[in-house]
């Protein structure tokens, strides 16, 4: 038998990127970590960023490529409605858990403890960002499921640093995982317009713990594998929350269908599917008709995982792309070395620094808001600011990552395909650009602190004069910002916003920023920085 020939050593060609210590790797995270309250947390995110750079990474790939499938009949034809996942899937996500990626916060409520949350949640995301859409939601359910007294059992086995995927009651888990069901096709954002409706199963019972019947339809529905989801239906008193069990107490399956998973462009290891409601069983979570409010509360934590992810989403890009021209020699020299392509990869690293310093210090901010009314107005507003801006610019940054690496960065044996991927998608979750815009002119027009709280951020700058008298007048309510023109005017606040934090920070590269980013001629191309620029400095805060 002939045997083929032996393959040609690649010449040329970087090592491989992993395994790799996402924490040692990232200066501006700790810096962060330690300048935004959660030093006493740097042993445990140093850890996961170890752990995310080895073992999470190298299971996110079978996570992607095998993609959950939904089987809806067993071999009798009952109704189970499952979602089977690759075992790395499974070990992702225990892995997370246990390392507090979900749960930290409200598993060690001190100070600084939603700081370091917030730094886990970024450094998985870079590892195996679809995972982080259950993480987020079973992170956020958290606090309004604790107001419930009949639901506590929940809200305390969704904080736990436990992982269990059986499909089982509550009660026989240690720890459990939640997902969302808001959006329906007639509806999208306007929630206000769903149809779904909830009937109280017993009218004659004064108890509130009273289970209603669902009766409807979700076009999204978040994580269907999750053992309990929060539901907006119609109610006698108007739009309410609900909590949907998965397994009823009895260990009964629900009365819900999944009709199909979604086919995605992205986010591919995590499932999003339609449903059916047939007289589901659900508990309401706060008052009728205040379902809206209820949802509003877990948002800031949404948005801000959001932001936290995009900014992930970046630093990964930047960091693939360094990986790639420092080791990949063109016309002679490495390509980490020529002027242009030196340019574009500092350009990379500040965008990427100025998203994880707005990200964090947004963190501080919610960390501190149930002590501290200013960082509560902070956080409410800056939230969605951070969310529309750094969202925006995660597809920008993967693209001309992707460009750096060239055609190696467009094939699937990359990681460039799904981090391109996935880039639009924290700007549609958790409501679009434009709904993010129009939220913050709803809070400065309706909730005056959430403006001077903005100011106060921008005062330390060394901010341009006419940016600040453009931003003065509205952050004080003296004007009004034609709707037509949000997008413009919340650009304008973001960038002064990450030129502040990153001023703040005493980052190098805070004055690069101003002047790139702010101040006038600039391109809006990336990879267009001033040639006096010292784009070694740049590049040495990176990887």
């Amino acid at each position: 038998m002939t045997r083929p020939p032996a393959a040609a050593v690649s010449d040329n060609q970087p090592p491989p990127f992993a395994p790799r210590d996402l924490w040692q790797d990232d200066l501006a995270l700790r810096e962060a970590v330690a300048r935004e309250g959660a030093a006493g947390f740097t042993d445990r995110v140093a850890a996961y960023g170890a752990l995310a750079g080895e073992t999470v990474l190298a299971l996110s790939h079978d996570a992607h490529r095998d993609r959950p499938r939904l089987r809806t009949l067993d071999v009798a034809g009952n109704r189970i409605d499952r979602v089977e996942f690759h075992p790395a899937y499974h070990a992702v996500m225990a892995a997370a858990i246990e390392n507090g990626v979900a749960g930290l916060s409200w598993s060690e409520p001190v100070p600084g403890a939603h700081v370091a949350r917030a730094a886990l949640s970024y450094l998985h995301y870079q590892a195996e960002p679809g995972s982080s859409c259950p993480l987020t939601m079973t992170h956020a359910a958290v606090p309004v499921l604790r107001r419930e007294p009949g639901l506590r059992e929940w809200a305390d086995k969704a904080a736990a640093l436990y992982y269990d995927a059986r499909e089982v009651p509550v009660v026989d888990k240690p720890g459990i995982t939640l997902g969302m069901g808001m959006t329906e096709k007639q509806g999208g954002s306007d929630v206000r317009a769903n149809t779904t409706a909830a009937t109280p199963v017993a009218l004659e019972s004064d108890d509130p713990a009273a289970p209603y019947a669902l009766t409807g339809h979700k076009w999204f529905f978040s994580a269907p594998m999750s053992d309990g989801f929060l539901v907006l239906a119609q109610a006698p008193g108007g739009l309410t929350c609900f909590l949907m069990p998965r397994r009823l107490h009895d260990g009964s399956k629900n009365a819900f269908a999944l009709q199909r998973l979604k086919d995605k462009l992205g986010d591919w290891s995590n499932a999003s599917s339609e449903v059916e409601f047939h007289g589901a069983r659900a508990w309401r979570v706060g008052e009728e008709g205040r379902g809206i409010a209820t949802i509003l509360e877990m948002v800031m934590l949404t948005r801000l995982d959001c932001m936290l992810g995009s900014s992930g989403l970046m630093r990964m890009a930047a960091a693939q792309a360094i990986h790639h021209c420092r080791h990949r020699v063109a016309f002679g020299r490495p390509l980490a070395d020529q002027p242009l392509m030196r340019n574009v990869l500092a350009d990379l690293v500040l965008e990427a620094e100025a998203a994880l310093t707005l990200s964090m210090r947004v963190a501080r901010a919610v960390d501190a808001a149930p002590r501290d009314p200013s960082e509560a107005a902070f956080a409410r507003v800056a939230t969605a600011v951070g969310k529309y801006w750094i969202c925006k610019r995660a597809p920008l940054v993967a693209a001309e990552a992707l460009e750096c690496i060239g055609g190696n960065g467009y094939v699937e044996e990359s990681l460039l395909p799904r981090l391109y991927r996935q880039a639009p998608l924290n700007s549609i979750w958790e409501g679009s650009g434009n709904i993010q815009c129009l939220d913050v002119l709803r809070a400065l027009a309706k909730e005056p602190a959430t403006g001077a709280a903005l100011w106060r951020e921008l005062q330390d700058a060394p901010l341009d004069a006419a940016l600040l008298d453009r931003l003065r007048a509205p952050l004080h309510g003296e004007a009004v910002v034609p709707e037509a023109t949000a997008r413009s005017f919340v650009e304008a606040l973001a960038l002064a916003l990450q030129a502040s934090v990153l001023h703040r920070s005493g980052s190098p590269l805070a004055m690069v920023f101003q002047r790139t980013r702010l101040q006038a001629p600039h391109a809006m191309a990336l990879g267009t920085l001033p040639a006096d620029i010292a784009f070694g400095d740049v590049l040495a805060r990176a990887l």
